[in-house]
């Protein structure tokens, strides 16, 4: 099996709480809960899927029958599956939200498998496989921040890695920190909302604009920042940045968000679009999926 783009980090099983309640500590409202293939790199291989690309999935999944469950989910989902490292004795990962009429309500999320399985998963792009130290893959590969800070800090100067497009994202603003050692990689693109934008630097902004400006001053190559429903920014350290307004809509689920503007944007990249319409793609297609509509 070929593959367009490598997506590698977090697959998983998110269970999702919504309810058209508005919610507080201790609040127990009706709702729906939904079970569904989630993790950052799940949600960005399916958006590059309905983009006509073909992920392949570098990811740690337990050997019981969750992982069972989820790995025919993706592979029915074309994705290759192949080369996911399958550790025994630890159980598939899962990630736990709630939601209600503001958003994001809390959320839990257990990666500890991916966490203790390291460098397992890398195997094959150090093994020829993929790529080696000698013969570098130089696709593009989707990289979350799931991983641990260790392995994220070990990846930026990987040889391996060394001549990839490296697209990156922090999969949660708690975990944005851990990107800092990638801000170092030539071939990196840091994709962050304007809270983790603030970690990453140890600074506070007030638009996406001045965030990707603080990211740019900071060392970054290339950043993309979000800011809900306000403008986005693709910055370059060569280039300067650039700005797109969000399109308005009805908010209507929020989990999943970020990483469908990630997938879109290197979906429009590779497929030539310049860099103003590919911000432009990336905010109308993730303004579409919190308003509950299909890509």
């Amino acid at each position: 099996m070929t593959q367009d783009i490598l997506c590698i980090g977090s697959v998983l099983w998110d269970v999702i709480g919504r309810t058209p309640h508005p919610m507080r500590v201790g609040s127990d409202e009706p709702g729906r809960i939904t079970r569904l293939p989630g993790g950052v790199a799940m949600n960005i291989a399916i958006t590059l899927q309905r983009f006509g690309l073909r992920s392949a999935l570098l990811t740690a999944v337990g050997q019981d029958r969750e992982g069972d469950e989820l790995l025919y989910e993706c592979s029915a989902r074309g994705m290759n599956t192949d080369l996911i490292y399958r550790p025994d004795g630890l159980p598939t990962d899962r990630y736990m939200a709630i939601e209600g009429p503001q958003g994001l309500i809390s959320a839990v999320a257990d990666a500890h498998t991916l966490e203790a399985a390291g460098d397992a998963i890398l195997a094959p792009l150090e093994d020829g496989r993929l790529g080696s130290a000698h013969t570098p893959y130089t696709g593009t590969i989707a990289l979350d921040g799931n991983l641990t800070r260790a392995l994220l800090d070990d990846i930026a100067t990987r040889a391996s890695f060394a001549r990839a497009d490296l697209r990156v994202a922090p999969a949660s603003p708690g975990k944005a920190r851990r990107l800092a050692p990638l801000m170092r990689h030539a071939g990196a693109t840091l994709y962050v909302n304007r809270e983790e934008a603030g970690y990453l630097t140890e600074a506070q902004y007030d638009s996406a604009g001045t965030a990707a400006q603080g990211l740019l001053a900071a060392g970054a190559t290339r950043v993309l920042v979000t800011d809900g429903g306000s403008f986005a920014a693709d910055g370059h350290h060569q280039r300067g940045v650039i700005q797109t307004p969000c399109p308005s809509v009805r908010v209507r689920r929020i989990t999943g968000a970020g990483d469908t503007f990630m997938a879109a944007h290197i979906a429009a990249e590779l497929d030539g679009q310049s860099p103003k319409d590919a911000l432009k793609t990336a905010q109308t297609c993730a303004a579409r999926y919190v308003s509950g509509e299909d890509l």
